[in-house]
């Protein structure tokens, strides 16, 4: 091999294999019926288009509909009560606080859920 292609750098970057990222969030298909569109856009109307979340209120931005109940947890599909509008960085720290803590729970024998000792 002549000296001068020896000195290139390799192009290939070495891939990271010391952390595994959680998989990427995908919106269910339940958001896009009409069903579920009807009650955002009368929430937005009743509500206004801002922010629910405590101290917030922000405005002019893109709002989503937020179970305060998640459906995974149990939480009403349709009902006005279990809906808060936030903007998008007030919903994504709910949804990774709600993940969090339903992935620190782990199901015991017996049925019962128990936190994970740290």
């Amino acid at each position: 091999m002549p000296p001068a292609l020896r000195n290139l750098a390799p192009r290939i970057r070495l891939l990271e294999t010391r952390t595994a990222k959680p998989p990427v969030k995908v919106a269910l298909p339940f958001y896009l019926v009409p069903e579920w569109r009807a009650l955002m856009n009368r929430l937005i109307e009743k509500r206004g288009r801002r922010c629910e979340a405590k101290g917030c209120g922000r405005t002019n931005c893109r709002i989503f509909g937020d179970h305060i109940v998640e459906l995974q947890d149990g939480g009403a599909l349709f009902d006005e009560s279990n809906v808060q509008l936030l903007c998008g960085s007030h919903h994504t720290a709910k949804t990774a606080a709600s993940r969090a803590a339903r992935l620190a729970k782990r199901h015991v024998c017996d049925g019962e859920e128990r936190p994970i000792d740290p």
